[in-house]
């Protein structure tokens, strides 16, 4: 009896503590701006926007409710979190949805379970410092954020790079952006359930990691380009690692196009699924494949030239209707378009300098550090003060595998940043979620998310 008493009370305690802190709890877990509110409790224009009836609105204009004409049933809705999970993302992303049965009416993506501050910290590092830090933003591909860091500092510093520092950098990039696009054809291919494709891409992708290994000691977040060239020069036998690449991975691409494209369950979760048109992504600001999908070729490689993007030749591969099966396409299309480049690169490498010869950002040589006192204080000054960068403002952007990559970067004529704002194309190409995923089945809003291959190391930096 006396167990039995006290079992009670226990219960009781525990149910009266629960109700005082149930208050409490839901105030924590909120997102404030972010969260999804109820239909009724929705301004006309955040819901025209959701909706994807309107996607931008004139600074100061407010709609009419009665201008906004959405249908909904009389039955009753449900708002539902998809996540914060792991759902295609490459990190922790949260979908909050409004569903009519399995239709999905409104989406609101949550972001900022990840959130580092790297802008910020920028701001705390030296000009020789930054690309440790930016590298690791989207981690799929790295060398894409070091190398729009240096670029933005060394136009501030009026830095010109050696030719062979220039093709070094577009050899690499252009690696890694057939390791970020073998890797979204992987997970996609898990996604959709292929497992097939998810070990198919693994192996080709290691090809690629490998030789970043040998060429910088990584396999990712490298601090390989860094502001005046690159970290070291490439290794005795790295044409043959190339020949290698651009033998293996065309073949390959083949076997992906036979096990995807003709499969009949893949095509029937891909086609007609979370169409864009080109007004919608143009309005939305997306870029990258989401925005060639919807048949317009927009590439800075080809419409904002730059490093030596000019002197090979490759062609901008768009879709026709803007589906998740064009988003597929396009980017199984541009890993062959990357190996030509890589080949051009390997035919077209010139000798010389891997890195400015400047005292001003340029360590000295290891070896003369043991053999001159000079060169040791130079060393010492260059990694614990830095270089001081003049005065000014910059943006540069590059076309990284997700889309436009910016870097906008202010100096006071210090060593260190006194702002840098990194232009993401994964947090902006997530403002396309909402418009892509309504009207949809709840099924098909993983093979959209993924075809969308937002990595929120990005998103929230």
């Amino acid at each position: 009896m006396t167990d039995t008493t006290d079992s009670g009370s226990h219960n009781r305690f525990e149910d009266e503590l629960y109700e005082e802190m149930e208050p409490t709890l839901i105030a924590e877990t909120s997102e404030g701006a972010q969260e999804m509110l109820a239909r009724e409790d929705t301004r006309p224009a955040e819901l025209a926007k959701e909706y994807g009836s309107t996607l931008r609105l004139p600074e100061g204009i407010e709609l009419d409710p009665s201008d906004v004409n959405i249908e909904t049933a009389e039955d009753q809705t449900m708002i539902i979190n998809m996540g914060p999970q792991h759902p295609s993302t490459h990190g922790v992303l949260r979908i909050m949805m409004e569903l009519e049965g399995e239709t999905v009416l409104r989406t609101k993506p949550v972001v900022g379970y990840l959130h580092t501050g790297m802008e910020k910290t920028a701001e705390g590092l030296t000009f020789l410092q930054g690309p440790t830090n930016v590298t690791r933003m989207d981690y799929l591909a790295p060398l894409h954020n070091e190398l729009v860091f240096s670029l933005a500092t060394e136009a501030l510093l009026g830095l010109e790079i050696p030719e062979r520092a220039t093709w070094i950098r577009m050899l690499m990039v252009e690696l890694n952006r057939m390791s970020s696009h073998i890797m979204w054809m992987a997970t996609n291919g898990m996604d959709l359930g292929s497992t097939s494709m998810m070990i198919y891409g693994f192996r080709e992708r290691e090809l690629i990691l490998s030789f970043f290994e040998k060429v910088t000691g990584l396999r990712m977040n490298h601090n390989y380009i860094r502001p005046g060239g690159v970290a070291a020069d490439l290794p005795d036998g790295w044409e043959d690692d190339i020949s290698v690449i651009c033998d293996t991975i065309p073949p390959r691409l083949a076997e992906y196009n036979q096990l995807l494209t003709g499969q009949p369950i893949f095509r029937r979760r891909v086609d007609g699924v979370g169409v864009m048109t080109t007004d919608q992504a143009l309005a939305l600001s997306a870029t990258g494949p989401i925005l060639r999908a919807t048949g317009l070729p927009w590439d800075l490689r080809k419409d904002k030239p730059y490093l030596y993007y000019d002197q090979v030749e490759f062609d901008v591969v768009v879709g026709s209707v803007g589906d998740t099966f064009d988003r597929y396409a396009v980017r199984l299309n541009e890993i062959f378009e990357s190996t030509r480049i890589v080949g051009q690169i390997l035919e077209k490498m010139p000798k010389g300098d891997y890195k400015v010869q400047s005292r001003k950002v340029t360590p000295p040589p290891r070896k003369r550090i043991d053999e001159s006192m000079e060169a040791l204080i130079h060393h010492f000054k260059i990694y614990t003060e830095g270089y001081k960068v003049p005065e000014g403002e910059v943006y540069v952007s590059v076309e990284s595998p997700r889309g436009e990559l910016g870097c906008y970067m202010v100096s006071d004529g210090s060593a260190r940043p006194y702002r840098m704002h990194i232009r993401g194309p994964s947090f902006v190409n997530l403002q396309s979620l909402p418009p892509l995923l309504h009207g949809g089945f709840i099924a098909d809003a993983i093979a959209i998310i993924s075809s969308v291959d937002p990595v929120m190391g990005e998103v929230d930096r």
